[in-house]
């Protein structure tokens, strides 16, 4: 008797065989927060640049989805000001003017005074230590030499505070100026590994834990200034691969 040929497995679209956009078995689909994270991601470390061409067909082959997900993460993005959607041409990576860096700087120095003072009013231990152990994360990535640590654990510093303050808009604020302002540094070619260092992060953990508002307010906008005064313009933008900056 002929033995009965086994059932092709389907997909959960009941698409026969689970191979993704990409042709591989079994490769996994991402959802829409995962490759705006990812995204997100490599701004904050630098291996996007500003202006660098996110098309449509490369990040679904790379994300192992379809093209309509990938619009809904760009239409996300470009929301958050982080993309730039070009009709006739297609998505980019946000390239922010002089007076839009401005305008990100002026826009932190208003809400991160205001983010310390509630953090403050609110801290307790396991608080505290959240913050050391972030200090410790960048201080072990200094010692490794790691830059895309480096760069991705000094935005997330100030992401951390918002979220550690218990306020979800204020974090969902800082999350976007944090990105912007990684742009904006990448754009104009600010030496990020000294312009936020880490003895300055340390020195608002202190203030913060000592409970002294003032003094952790005046060096969070010290902190700033330095950032911005460290910014030169540059309009360059190199050509990037996307697949080897996902891979």
């Amino acid at each position: 008797m002929p033995t009965k040929a086994p059932a092709r497995k389907t997909s959960a679209n009941g698409a026969a065989g689970a191979t993704g956009t990409t042709g591989a078995p079994n490769a996994r689909e991402h959802s829409v927060d995962e490759i705006a994270e990812k995204i997100s991601a490599a701004i904050l470390e630098h291996r996007l640049a500003p202006g660098t061409k996110l098309g449509e067909d490369r990040l679904a082959t790379i994300f192992a989805t379809s093209r309509a997900k990938v619009r809904e993460v760009l239409a996300r993005l470009a929301h958050e000001q982080i993309v730039e959607l070009v009709p006739q041409r297609g998505a980019f990576v946000a390239k922010p003017t002089i007076e839009q860096a401005q305008d990100v700087f002026e826009a932190r120095r208003l809400i991160e005074p205001g983010v310390l003072r509630r953090l403050i009013r609110t801290l307790d231990d396991a608080k505290r230590e959240r913050l050391q152990r972030h200090i410790e994360l960048e201080a072990d990535a200094r010692r490794r030499d790691d830059k895309r640590a480096i760069v991705r654990l000094s935005g997330e510093f100030h992401v951390l505070l918002a979220e550690l303050a218990g306020n979800s808009a204020l974090a969902r604020s800082m999350r976007e100026l944090s990105v912007l302002t990684c742009l904006i540094i990448s754009l104009y070619d600010a030496p990020t590994a000294t312009s936020c260092r880490a003895d300055e992060h340390e020195e608002i953990v202190a203030a913060v834990n000592r409970g002294d508002a003032a003094q952790a307010e005046k060096l969070m906008l010290h902190h700033l200034d330095h950032i911005e005064q460290s910014l030169k313009l540059d309009d360059s933008a190199e050509e990037v691969d996307l697949e080897s900056v996902f891979s």
